[in-house]
């Protein structure tokens, strides 16, 4: 096991990586405070995991299980006020811990619903999907989707500690895991260009799911974060380098409907428009664009938007994304491979034109 961890002063909290980790009875109970639990999953993953987390929680706990349906369009106000439903049923006083069991979409809401309830409750993340134990799960946001637009209803509430068990990802569907590598991919590019290049070198490894290749690359992007989550817990400036491709993504899930496109593979055409939007300023050569999507392409993810999504749709809801700072809508874009840098003078007329070149 390798132990991360996210430094916030007194919300600093561990991040702890390794296999078998849901066999050890008191990882998880040792960040349990007091002696009620709302444990927090979905139907596709309680099956395979609930009852090995009920027990590693021990017999004096007093547990509510909460299942919720399986996919992104049940990230909903309306998901949200059911958990506080069956919550507030059962009794459940302040001092009661929100356990969340599956993958972003659980997480994000578990965190979202322990931030509201009774003004903030602990909670902890055991991530299952690839991109919820290199992502979501470390930093704090926590959200709900609305009609108009993605995570735009939240607030950020730092976990307690965060179980990765490595051994989840031998139960996920192939189109997750990929859509799980658009994050780690994201890591490299933002920051850290050894980790791309390993990346480039070590992608066939990761899509054969070998056990060292993934644990090497769910470290590197958990401490990557880690770091950048430590500076600006907030996204008051670095942090905002996180959303690299994000907008373009978001803009992509909202037009299709929440889980028609699942956030990696939304995330990964957001990147290639960034990265083309950069070689169109003369920031980083196009041959990296190529170079990215060959790297998605390996990693069996989609390099080109919705056929049927025009530049005027992109363009309308990227206007409504949370990250628009006073009318101006910031992006992230690369300056090199392992640089971010962000921007807030990208014109109607320059994204129209990028978008209207796509195949």
């Amino acid at each position: 096991m390798h132990t991360l961890h996210v430094e916030l002063a007194e919300r600093s909290y561990p991040v702890y990586i390794g296999r078998d980790l849901l066999a050890d009875p008191q990882l998880l109970a040792k960040h349990i405070a007091g002696s009620q639990v709302v444990l927090i999953s979905n139907d596709t993953v309680a099956p395979l995991y609930m009852d090995r987390v009920r027990q590693g929680l021990g017999p004096d706990k007093r547990v509510t299980e909460v299942l919720l349906p399986d996919g992104e369009q049940y990230k909903t106000l309306v998901t949200l006020s059911e958990i506080f439903d069956q919550v507030l049923a059962a009794g459940h006083h302040r001092t009661t811990t929100f356990v969340a069991l599956g993958g972003g979409v659980v997480g994000d809401i578990t965190g979202f619903a322990a931030a509201c309830y009774q003004r903030g409750v602990d909670f902890v993340q055991i991530p299952t999907t690839l991109l919820a134990q290199v992502d979501s799960s470390v930093g704090g946001k926590t959200a709900v989707n609305h009609p108009l637009g993605k995570n735009m209803i939240g607030a950020f509430h730092q976990p307690r500690a965060v179980l990765i068990d490595t051994n989840t990802l031998q139960t996920l569907p192939a189109r997750e895991f990929s859509a799980g590598l658009a994050e780690v991919i994201k890591y490299g590019l933002i920051g850290d260009e050894s980790f791309y290049r390993w990346l480039e070198q070590h992608i066939p490894k990761l899509m054969a799911r070998e056990e060292a290749a993934l644990a090497e690359a769910i470290e590197r992007s958990c401490s990557n974060k880690a770091t950048v989550v430590s500076a600006d817990e907030r996204e008051g400036g670095l942090r905002a380098i996180l959303n690299l491709g994000h907008t373009f993504g978001h803009a992509i899930e909202t037009a299709q409907g929440y889980g028609q496109w699942l956030h990696g593979e939304a995330v990964a055409v957001g990147m290639v428009l960034a990265l083309e939007l950069s070689a169109r300023r003369g920031l980083i050569p196009g041959s990296e664009v190529a170079n990215l999507c060959a790297l998605l392409q390996t990693a069996a993810l989609p390099t080109a938007p919705p056929a049927d999504m025009s530049p005027e749709t992109f363009v309308e809801l990227m206007a409504r994304d949370k990250k628009v700072v006073d009318g101006r809508l910031r992006l992230v874009l690369l300056a090199a491979i392992g640089e971010a840098c962000i921007v807030d003078d990208v014109q109607t007329r320059e994204l129209i034109e990028l978008l209207q070149k796509r195949p």
